[in-house]
């Protein structure tokens, strides 16, 4: 059996691409070139903005596979929130060597930042800040940002006092244009927006979202300043829960999986919801055998109820869609839930009483039977209007849980109102059957 040839790389005009660049073309080698590639990359001093520019979990990997002495340049080499980034991806017992194999200030840096969860502002938060004192002048400032060596962003500074507290804020074009010997309190806005620490990811976005700026500062509870939250990060963050929400809506829990993941991990992530979703479907089968005698006379209302119930499903995720969806952006909160709710009974009412209609004249056209038409409609449209409610519900209770609301999907909802639907449906049936047999 021959060898696949390995990919010809030009490492020369390769390292004068920009690393979000470089990142694409090592994901799609195969592990064993992608890993040769980073050692050529790291003797040019481009491997940490490489990883830096992938995705995590597919950074560790290759990152496990380099020699120690590359692994602990490169983390030095990284900006402190990608480096946290990556860190968070491997195992423990290499993280503490890495960290005891840095210098103590870097070490401690990176230890702090490891303690934030990663779905909270500090977590998203680089310490890498440009500050400066409040009792300085405009000239004294511009020396001083002269001297500095490197810094992740300097899209404003960030003046604060010998406590290190946060007293406002400064942009460039203020400072530039200030006479010389301009104290800095007399040109520092004060009026500053500010993230909590533990101010969740969603809440990081909205703010960003909602005032347009290209960083904003992070602080402790007594106003302290750690560090700044950039918008870059926050587009990755987002990115990455919307992925989570869409894989958790298709019923993997975990919220992560790579397509070229190992076959026993993604057997893991995904057996276990769907042996759970086996129970579920027994519950809406035995509602169902409630009525086998109604359906053993009208084997038609056989045909029907799939109709009934998927489109109940099929409502429901709609709702639940548009809600989640509203939830993570901040256009609704808790305090508007009867609002929404309002909202989703009359488009579950109207959506239902069409559907209705529509199905109750095929039904007829098809059978020739007025009543079985009637009940079709009747069960359709009760089955909309209750299928809307709960899509629109369950994610503000699963939010007010503390829970993802993408987490509520699926099979759970599509279960509840199979359940629902199989009942209005064969209640109904039942109950005229005189009328249908």
């Amino acid at each position: 059996m021959t060898e696949e040839p390995r990919t010809t790389i030009d490492i020369q005009k390769l390292i004068t691409q920009h690393p979000a660049e470089v990142a694409e073309v090592i994901s799609q080698l195969p592990d064993e070139e992608a890993v040769d590639l980073l050692h050529r990359l790291f003797q040019r001093r481009k491997a940490a903005s490489t990883l830096g520019e992938m995705e995590p979990e597919e950074a560790a990997r290759l990152f496990i596979s380099l020699s120690r002495n590359e692994k602990v340049q490169i983390i030095e080499r990284m900006y402190p929130d990608d480096a946290v980034d990556l860190l968070e991806e491997l195992p423990d017992e290499m993280v503490e060597e890495l960290l005891a194999r840095l210098d103590r200030q870097e070490s401690e840096e990176l230890s702090e930042l490891l303690n934030y969860p990663q779905d909270t502002a500090g977590g998203l938060m680089s310490p890498d800040i440009v500050t400066i004192p409040v009792d300085g002048n405009s000239q004294e400032t511009i020396d001083r940002l002269r001297s500095i060596a490197d810094a992740e962003t300097v899209y404003y500074l960030y003046v604060v006092d010998h406590d290190r507290k946060l007293v406002g804020v400064l942009t460039l074009k203020d400072l530039v244009f200030a006479p010389p010997d301009r104290p800095i309190a007399d040109i520092v806005y004060r009026d500053v927006v500010k993230l909590p620490v533990d101010m969740d990811a969603e809440e990081v976005a909205n703010i960003f979202d909602k005032y347009n700026y290209l960083a904003l500062p992070v602080v402790d509870g007594e106003n302290r300043l750690l560090g700044i939250v950039t918008v870059d990060d926050v587009m990755d963050q987002m990115r990455e829960e919307t992925t989570e929400d869409f894989l958790r809506m298709a019923g993997i829990p975990a919220g992560e999986e790579h397509p070229l993941e190992e076959v026993p991990s993604s057997v893991k992530k995904r057996l276990p919801w769907m042996m759970a979703n086996i129970f579920f479907n027994l519950v809406a089968v035995i509602g169902v055998a409630v009525f086998e005698e109604s359906i053993a006379q009208v084997a038609f209302l056989a045909v029907l109820m799939p109709i009934v119930s998927d489109m109940g499903g099929n409502v429901a995720m709609q709702a639940m869609s548009v809600v989640i969806r509203g939830i993570a952006v901040g256009q609704v909160a808790w305090s508007q839930v009867m609002l929404v709710l309002r909202k989703e009974l009359m488009v579950g009412f109207i959506n239902g009483a069409v559907l209705g209609l529509q199905l109750s004249i095929i039904t007829y056209v098809w059978r020739g039977n007025i009543y079985l038409g009637l009940v079709a409609a009747m069960a359709l449209w009760l089955n909309t209007v209750l299928a809307t409610m709960i899509g629109a519900f369950f994610p503000f209770i699963m939010k007010k849980l503390g829970f993802d609301p993408a987490m509520m999907s699926g099979a759970i909802i599509t279960t509840i109102t199979d359940l629902c639907g199989f009942f209005m449906f064969l209640g109904l049936a039942t109950m005229f059957l005189h009328h249908i047999v």
